[in-house]
């Protein structure tokens, strides 16, 4: 019987990875976040595991596509998904980041979506009619802690818990978990993201329309799915 699973960050993608046909990366803010947004004005997104910004530019190069550094004000393309709310048709970006593209780029051959609380529905449509009957796992990505090891985000656990309700499939405790925190939050899901964690960070940033963009539930029925290394959306 098809099963839906679910673990956290990159422990998560080695465990499941040869277990599932499709992987769901959750990071809302913001990789997830910023793939869809693009993905849905038609650009092509290639995730990079940041190392450096010279070792990106440099892969930018190689791959002759458009290099978007981290968030940066004054107007200039980033990670923040506002940044890329007016990308042309056809833009084709290298996205580094340390933790949404690193995840994505560890799945090996199973199939991999970029999933967010924009998209909960489209993902999970997509990812049923890709995985053909089989397991589908759905990675909360998590933030890092200053010394690298795993914090567990309450946005990607409720990002995760939107596309595991709409998957509508019986799950392990684990997946059971991150629907029933969705099924919570979903009353207040602005006002959640704006209170967690990682959403505090960014408006004391001067993110706060990323946050904004990101607790938007079901807005997008783009289902962004990695393809010869970029993700591109498969529900057009």
């Amino acid at each position: 019987m098809q099963r839906v699973r679910c673990e956290w960050g990159l422990g998560g993608v080695e465990l499941l990875r040869d277990r599932a046909a499709v992987l769901v990366i959750v990071d809302v803010l913001s990789f997830s976040t910023a793939v869809d947004v693009a993905v849905h004005r038609k650009a092509r997104i290639y995730p990079f595991a940041w190392s450096d910004d010279d070792a990106a530019r440099e892969e930018a190069a190689r791959l002759d596509v458009r290099f978007v550094a981290g968030r940066r004000a004054g107007g200039q393309l980033s990670l923040s998904p506002a940044s890329l709310m007016k990308l042309d048709p056809g833009e084709r970006l290298l996205l580094p980041s340390p933790n949404g593209s690193r995840l994505s780029l560890a799945c090996g051959e199973a199939i991999v979506i970029a999933g967010c609380l924009r998209n909960a529905s489209a993902v999970a449509a997509k990812a049923l009619e890709l995985a053909r009957g089989e397991d589908i796992a759905v990675i909360p990505g998590g933030e890092r802690w200053a010394d690298g090891s795993l914090r567990p985000a309450i946005e990607d656990l409720i990002g995760a818990g939107a596309i595991i309700e709409a998957l509508g499939l019986e799950g392990e405790p684990e997946a059971e978990v991150a629907r029933d925190a969705f099924r919570a939050a979903r009353p207040h899901l602005k006002a959640t993201l704006f209170g967690c964690r990682s959403g505090i960070e960014l408006r004391e940033r001067g993110y706060e329309l990323d946050v904004e963009i990101a607790a938007n539930l079901d807005v997008s029925q783009c289902a962004p799915v990695l393809r010869n290394g970029a993700y591109e959306d498969a529900a057009a």
